[in-house]
């Protein structure tokens, strides 16, 4: 699905016996609600970092905060399954774990806590790490969780609180990370397929696409190629990981 600059909707995805789900910062939402549905779009993915409206200001330069958050409630009304990505940041956004988990009482909403990554431009370092065990063991002193049943190649651990509308999940790249399960590829705006996020390399595929050339042994030997871990970057000991030393791009350019 793709929507034009005159809000016209491309859908030659829904044919396909597959799901979509679009990744959004959902300031512009409520334009598109209708034509989302139409295009059979039925799961969002929404970037929100924080709870409280100057913290948003801050991080990302926008005063938008009640228009997101106004349209999460609009998405969820209309039917959409939503899952709220934050990626949790020591010293900035640490101490509203618990507020995340309290939203997911009384509305359908999955929030999934994603350990801080190094991607480029991001200013990473290891003392912001928040992990999987210390955002567990936060939730723990407010919160009885129950673990959820997960598929082998899920990348996000979930639990729910029991009683709750809603569930948590946690991405654990850092500490925990899931190579061994994890089948996921991604194909960048760009046209350059990933086949992880720490991959130093990527395959072209829209050049030889424009070209007429078959792409599926492109893709096979970009699958083949993955790397055991990580990208083969760095291990879970990522507290003596030096980030000038990652080579990736940033996640905005990779697409998420």
């Amino acid at each position: 699905m793709m929507i034009d600059p005159f809000g016209r909707v491309h859908t030659y995805l829904r044919i396909l016996p597959t799901s979509l789900t679009l990744t959004t910062n959902a300031t512009r939402l409520h334009e598109f609600a209708d034509t989302l549905l139409d295009a059979g779009v039925r799961a969002l993915n929404i970037s929100l970092d924080t709870l409280q409206a100057e913290k948003f200001r801050l991080l990302t330069r926008r005063d938008q905060f009640r228009q997101v958050r106004g349209n999460i409630d609009l998405m969820i009304g209309r039917g959409f399954q939503v899952k709220i990505n934050a990626v949790i940041i020591k010293g900035v956004n640490d101490m509203e774990i618990n507020d995340f988990v309290r939203w997911t009482r009384d509305v359908s909403v999955d929030v999934r806590f994603i350990e801080f990554m190094p991607f480029s431009g991001n200013r990473w370092t290891s003392n912001k790490v928040v992990t999987l065990h210390e955002i567990l063991a936060t939730v723990q002193q407010q919160f009885a969780i129950t673990p959820l049943p997960g598929d082998p190649h899920d990348t996000a651990k979930a639990f729910r609180v029991p009683g709750h509308a809603g569930t948590f999940a946690i991405i654990s790249t850092m500490s925990a990370p899931f190579c061994s399960g994890c089948n996921r590829i991604r194909l960048t705006a760009d046209g350059k397929l990933e086949n992880c996020l720490f991959s130093r390399e990527e395959t072209d595929l829209l050049t030889p696409l424009r070209r007429g050339d078959d792409v599926l042994p492109l893709i096979l030997q970009c699958i083949g190629n993955k790397n055991k871990e990580l990208g083969g970057q760095f291990t879970t000991d990522f507290e003596h990981l030096h980030p000038e030393n990652i080579a990736n791009r940033s996640m905005i350019t990779i697409g998420g």
